[in-house]
């Protein structure tokens, strides 16, 4: 690409709750970050003045190879049926599937971006019994394939990169566009599920203010309770890969920081937990869902050691909403 690198945004099965998102970036906004990155948002549905027969000519444009197609984004799962047509979703004013638009389109683009875990994987689209038969671009689930298919790449050479989450943080999408853009990201900057590395490398864990409760396994046993939300309340931030705890949302906030249990938005098939969120499924008091990287025995000792120890505060604390036993205060020339 050469210049200022054309993105053209799709919206598909979804509720538009990553674009709602994308309009809360801050320090920069949007419209600077993207001047920043020398990106041009060419068309998006809600943030876009042209409409009707403007838009279907500038699609019929890129599809033909007239108007170049540097960065495509997708937002919202791909609703293939009913059986296989994709006529559950047309695109206005075409009479054709967006499933057919998208797969042209992405035939003619520089990069291909799923933004938020719906368009990367089916997400809350594809959940229960998926009527619609919703997918992501290049998975079902957690099934490489979706509908462009495993071996998908786009002209510059990458596969669908996946900008998961429900939604997705703004500062992920504008950097990642802004490293296409300057063809800083690689195949090798993606992990297994296609999503950067440069966020999915970490754990909601890591930054939690709970952090402290977690070490001790003081645990609330009920909403608003300070402690440890994974024992008992459905928390999956110790399995969960993305920055949320270090990169804050709206400058301040975080699921669990909020208090609310982290439920793996980023992931394949968040969307079916196969239990209540907040709820922790266990067996024998043992979470069947366990810290990444954790084998079962080392939980299991580490835990018992650290209910043993657990400061009387932390105890106390973990199921209070309020601090109820501040830490103590030491004259540091008395260790």
């Amino acid at each position: 690409m050469t210049g200022r690198a054309r993105v053209l945004w799709l919206q598909s099965g979804g509720c538009g709750g990553c674009t709602m998102s994308l309009l809360c970036a801050q320090s920069p906004s949007l419209p600077d970050a993207l001047e920043a990155a020398s990106v041009e948002l060419v068309w998006h549905p809600a943030l876009s003045e042209a409409s009707g027969d403007e838009v279907v000519d500038l699609l019929g444009a890129m599809e033909r190879g007239d108007v170049a197609l540097d960065i495509l984004c997708v937002e919202g799962a791909l609703l293939r049926g009913p059986n296989g047509t994709g006529r559950f979703h047309l695109f206005a004013g075409t009479d054709r599937p967006m499933t057919d638009w998208v797969k042209a389109l992405a035939a003619r683009a520089g990069c291909v971006v799923a933004v938020g875990s719906c368009a990367a994987f089916g997400g809350i689209s594809a959940g229960g019994q998926n009527p619609a038969d919703a997918c992501g671009l290049q998975f079902d689930g957690v099934h490489a394939g979706g509908l462009l298919g495993a071996h998908f790449r786009a002209t510059a050479g990458l596969p669908v990169v996946n900008i998961a989450g429900c939604p997705t943080h703004p500062n992920w999408v504008i950097e990642t566009l802004a490293a296409l853009a300057a063809r800083a990201l690689t195949a090798a900057d993606l992990d297994p599920c296609q999503r950067p590395r440069m966020f999915y490398d970490h754990l909601v864990h890591h930054g939690c203010p709970r952090n402290e409760f977690y070490e001790y396994k003081a645990s609330a046993v009920k909403p608003s309770d300070l402690g440890c939300l994974m024992e008992h309340l459905g928390c999956l931030g110790t399995q969960a890969h993305a920055d949320c705890n270090t990169r804050l949302w709206n400058g301040e906030g975080s699921c669990t920081r909020g208090g609310y249990a982290c439920i793996n938005c980023t992931a394949p098939e968040f969307e079916d937990p196969g239990h209540a969120f907040q709820q922790t499924p266990n067996i024998a008091g043992i979470p069947i869902g366990l810290p990444t990287d954790m084998p079962k025995a080392w939980f299991v000792a580490l835990a018992s050691l650290s209910k043993a120890a657990t400061p009387e505060r932390l105890r106390r604390n973990a199921v209070a909403d309020h601090l109820v036993v501040p830490p103590g205060v030491r004259n540091p020339h008395r260790r």
